[in-house]
């Protein structure tokens, strides 16, 4: 069996004083989905901003072996780590096609890649990226992080607040991204995890309380009302309502950061 491409041991975060990530040790795949839940509130944003150092943690992050919980942001993410964040946080006043550029971090951008998994967003590459639905911003986000090489996605709740069709584009994009790289998925509509992840990290008040298959956890509904609060409704379509995570009014945009994560 290989060896994880991330391991968290320990985690803790901080905002503005407040612990938000509380102790938190998993290990993520080297390759497929692993999905990280909770309700509403329990820091799983905060978790992926944690891992990435956008927030005050401690703790150990190891990638592909190496512990990167002692760099800055912009050198865990030129080690291979792409980040689609909550509420997309593109540059509004940009085109597609310079949101995309901006994101580049080498030579070797996957253009082709991007053109065939998003043919409506390559279409509209000369739009200002602020006059495309929210659907379609969804899109420019994941393409951001996909125009890249990565040996690992964070993907923030990429299907929040989308009409039933766009999840299922999100959701078969993301399926297409996890043939090639390791993603965690942060994501709350148990219809969209029973179709891609194969491992679950469950979160409550800011810890992990449960570890193991997508199937053990989807298949007991005991443990899916003990644990998130709702039922599986496998046929449900639509995204669930969202409320804001523990630090979901501290999203840092992605215009304060885009210097350092090239």
């Amino acid at each position: 069996m290989s060896e994880p491409i991330l391991v968290v041991d320990g985690l803790n975060g901080r905002i503005a004083g407040q612990q938000v990530v509380e102790d938190i040790s998993f290990e993520v795949p080297a390759s497929g989905v692993t999905a990280l839940l909770g309700r509403n509130g329990v820091g799983k944003t905060s978790t992926i901003k944690s891992i990435l150092g956008l927030i005050d943690r401690t703790g150990a992050v190891h990638l592909g072996g190496e512990r990167i919980d002692r760099l800055p942001t912009h050198r865990i993410v030129q080690r291979g780590v792409g980040y689609v964040p909550e509420d997309r946080e593109i540059f509004g006043s940009l085109s597609v096609a310079e949101n995309l550029r901006l994101a580049e971090r080498d030579d070797r951008p996957r253009r082709e890649l991007i053109e065939r998994l998003f043919p409506d967003i390559h279409a509209r590459r000369a739009q200002r990226a602020g006059t495309l639905s929210g659907g379609q911003q969804q899109m420019v986000s994941l393409a951001r992080a996909l125009v890249n090489e990565n040996r690992l996605l964070l993907v923030d709740e990429p299907t929040k607040g989308l009409a039933p069709r766009i999840v299922d584009e999100v959701a078969a994009a993301l399926a297409e991204a996890a043939a090639t790289v390791p993603i965690l998925l942060v994501e709350q509509n148990l219809h969209v995890i029973r179709k891609l992840a194969e491992r679950v990290v469950v979160l409550s008040g800011g810890r992990v309380v449960f570890t193991g298959s997508a199937a053990d956890l989807l298949d007991d509904e005991a443990r899916i009302q003990r644990y998130l609060g709702v039922h599986d409704a496998t046929d449900d379509r639509a995204a669930p309502a969202h409320a804001p995570d523990h630090d979901a009014a501290t999203a840092i945009p992605v215009a304060d950061t885009t210097e350092e994560l090239r």
